[in-house]
């Protein structure tokens, strides 16, 4: 008989808390789990994108045209076939927006957050990095907030489960983990 992990997909707009309540579940889940984070198939060369109001020319990241999907998805259907593995997490974006894995996963969620507060929290981690103030809010309003409403929002209706990005001040954590305890038990 095959064993078929259990796979949780989790997507929302920037800064939303996608890879909080990724954390949160793996320490609930900590063996025989295995985490994708889709940032970390960023293109090293990615492509560029044209501002549709002020035409400025942006690094593009907002796109899946950003992400090694081949590399990607043959990560990913390796870990379908893994049969030690209990429970995969991918979260990203495009968790909810690319078919292969939105097809693939048990569980759907979308982690909601309003923009504002998305954006408050995009300006503390970009210039944690080194961003200016205005260097992060401009591409947020040039290209981000326009990508998010084209591709990332939509995915919401894929969803099983819409969670509060304000995850210390509601039970969505609480819920998935024990949603997922019942089904890879």
């Amino acid at each position: 008989m095959n064993h078929k992990p259990f796979v949780v997909a989790i997507a929302g707009g920037t800064c939303s808390g996608k890879s909080t309540l990724t954390e949160r579940l793996g320490e609930h889940f900590p063996e025989n789990t295995r985490i994708f984070n889709m940032d970390k198939y960023f293109k090293k060369e990615p492509p560029t994108t044209v501002a549709p109001i002020t035409r400025k020319v942006y690094v593009e990241h907002n796109s899946p045209d950003t992400l090694e999907l081949d590399r990607l998805f043959a990560d990913f259907d390796a870990a379908l076939r893994d049969e030690s593995l209990d429970l995969i997490l991918i979260e990203g974006l495009f968790a909810l927006y690319l078919d292969k894995i939105r097809e693939a996963a048990d569980l759907k969620i979308f982690v909601d957050l309003r923009p504002d507060a998305r954006l408050v929290r995009r300006i503390k981690k970009h210039m944690a990095w080194g961003q200016t103030y205005e260097q992060v809010t401009e591409r947020y309003m040039d290209t981000v907030s326009f990508r998010h409403d084209e591709l990332v929002e939509p995915t919401r209706w894929h969803a099983d489960m819409v969670i509060n990005g304000n995850l210390d001040a509601n039970s969505g954590v609480l819920i998935a983990k024990n949603y997922i305890e019942g089904k890879i038990k």
